[in-house]
């Protein structure tokens, strides 16, 4: 604490080293993301972000409007229905609804304040959200677009998943009737800080300033301040996404590129709104009756985001539970190894099925 408190009285000698040293670490950034992009990058063809489904909007019961959109074929077997993570979108998916919408049909949607969703503040709402409120869209998500009784599989990855850890605690009587299986990817039932991924060291300092810059991100000042910092980030966005997302240090940059575009695009209010969201998120009791069903818990082993051990905690509390350890991936499991992904979903839609008699299956 001493030399803190000394470094912190030479104000200018600090504010012109920092400036120095902030010179050369972005010349340094520049030089390592250049040698990254001219690597051949196989995914530098993808169509990211233009795969789009049949739209609809729903109507939460304070009045956000949700967007939704509804892939492939109606008369399948299954609905899955997907639900993204923390500053995303449901765009996040573009893997999955490539791959599958042959075979399901698929729901992919914006949770409120993220993507085309509506955001608590522009309806007159207080801009606070939690987990729970999450958990009951989600079930107005499915009335809405799996009305019926056909069966329905949920999906989740990071804030996605304690989403449906919500939705089995408010509505637990879906699970075992509607709903006949769950895929929860990345994700914790407890003990999230965002700040979790950076160097021990460097957390206490970090979730010191964090609380201070998000109260004051509430302030329309401060917010378009850390916007626009934001915006002009560049190399350093792409560089800190890539570790912090991805374990492979050889991911394709066109993949970082794309996932550093949807969290750029989640406005600094809603990551303020649901930053308070997730240090409060516990949804502990509900992992009993997502053992109703079948579940999935998938994670990667470089995850720096939500630590494998409490993914791992998920699964072991959820009765029947299959747990899968991704060696060298990160927490967007679902970009960086989709097609372990997209297995572990069709082997789990297929088993539900199984158990619930259908004949049909996923291709």
């Amino acid at each position: 604490m001493a030399r803190w408190r000394r470094l912190t009285k030479v104000g200018g000698l600090a504010v012109g080293a920092a400036a120095a040293g902030a010179g050369v670490l972005l010349a340094a950034e520049k030089i390592a993301v250049g040698r990254l992009r001219l690597r051949p990058d196989p995914a530098a063809g993808e169509r990211f972000g233009q795969l789009r489904g049949r739209p609809m909007a729903v109507l939460t019961d304070d009045g956000v409007p949700l967007h939704a959109e509804v892939s492939g074929p109606d008369d399948a077997p299954v609905t899955i229905i997907f639900s993204h993570g923390y500053t995303l979108s449901q765009d996040i998916w573009h893997y999955q609804r490539q791959a599958l919408a042959g075979t399901a049909r698929l729901v992919f949607w914006d949770l409120r304040g993220h993507g085309r969703s509506g955001r608590n503040s522009d309806h007159g709402l207080p801009d606070q959200v939690s987990i729970e409120r999450l958990g009951a869209d989600l079930g107005l998500v499915l009335a809405a677009t799996a009305p019926g009784a056909g069966p329905v599989v949920l999906a989740g990855h990071s804030m996605g998943g304690m989403t449906i850890m919500a939705l089995a605690a408010q509505q637990p009587e879906l699970f075992g009737t509607k709903v006949i299986g769950t895929v929860l990817i990345s994700t914790a039932a407890s003990g999230i800080d965002p700040a979790i991924g950076l160097p021990g060291p460097l957390r206490p300092v970090v979730q010191h300033a964090a609380s201070a810059v998000l109260r004051g991100a509430s302030q329309r000042g401060p917010a378009a301040l850390i916007e626009r910092g934001r915006q002009a980030a560049g190399d350093i966005a792409f560089l800190s996404t890539r570790y912090l997302a991805f374990g492979d240090p050889d991911v394709s940059p066109a993949v970082v590129d794309y996932l550093e575009r949807i969290i750029r695009a989640t406005p600094v209010a809603v990551v303020t709104e649901f930053y308070r969201a997730l240090i409060a998120h516990d949804q502990r009791v509900a992992l009993e009756v997502l053992g109703r069903v079948p579940t999935v818990v998938l994670t990667g082993d470089r995850d720096r985001m939500i630590p494998a051990r409490l993914t791992g905690e998920v699964a072991a509390a959820i009765p029947g539970a299959d747990m899968i350890l991704v060696p060298g991936a990160g927490h967007l499991l679902i970009l960086e190894r989709p097609e372990v992904v997209n297995q572990a979903i069709t082997a789990l839609v297929n088993r539900a099925l199984r158990r619930v008699g259908s004949k049909k299956r996923l291709a």
